[in-house]
């Protein structure tokens, strides 16, 4: 049987602020249980906010963040998909440079948690959705050849974190602290194997 082709995925900003989510999905694209798809403009958006709300942190250190996170592929940061925004329409128009990165990287799902912003029927002519982050994550386990590498990708996760280090069941309790719930206890399922 065939492999399925990856599922190509751009991250809102409003789900990469969340550095504990952040990390999750990067392990997850770093697993190659999924293509990640960023720009500019939506670093920008998140590192602005982590800055603003987040006195301890550096504009350094999350420009190394940044630079790690465009380094997982040569697709992941996309370019040149400026001259789409001005014809599309959100509620949000703000919004719109997300869905064309969208578009112009042929991605199929806008991953975010501001669904309101990304109704279907703007969405649908161009083949894509958009997605929860927890939603996105449970598709995940539920496809077809991913579901053991979201297990694995989860341990390698977790394993990483060493200020502190976290037990699987912390792990999974960051998760639902996040706004995943779905997905934390499905992988309270493979407890063992985190």
């Amino acid at each position: 049987m065939a492999a399925q082709p990856a599922v190509v995925a751009v991250l809102d900003a409003c789900v990469l602020y969340p550095p504990s989510l952040r990390d999750f999905l990067l392990w997850l694209a770093a697993g190659f249980v999924y293509d990640l798809r960023l720009t500019d403009a939506i670093h920008d958006e998140w590192v602005r906010n982590a800055l603003e709300n987040h006195p301890h942190l550096t504009a350094g250190r999350l420009a190394r963040t940044r630079a790690l996170m465009n380094a997982l592929s040569p697709e992941t940061l996309v370019t040149g998909y400026e001259g789409r925004i001005d014809g599309l329409r959100l509620p949000d128009p703000d919004d719109r440079h997300v869905l064309a990165a969208a578009i112009h990287a042929r991605a199929s799902v806008v991953v975010t948690f501001n669904l309101r912003d990304f109704p279907e029927t703007a969405l649908a002519a161009f083949g894509i959705a958009a997605c929860h982050p927890d939603a996105f994550v449970v598709g995940l386990l539920d496809r077809p050849g991913t579901g053991s590498q979201v297990v694995e990708m989860t341990r390698r996760a977790r394993l990483n974190l060493k200020n502190p280090p976290k037990t699987p069941a912390e792990y999974l309790e960051m998760l639902d602290r996040n706004r995943m719930p779905k997905t934390a206890a499905r992988l309270a399922k493979h407890v063992a194997d985190l």
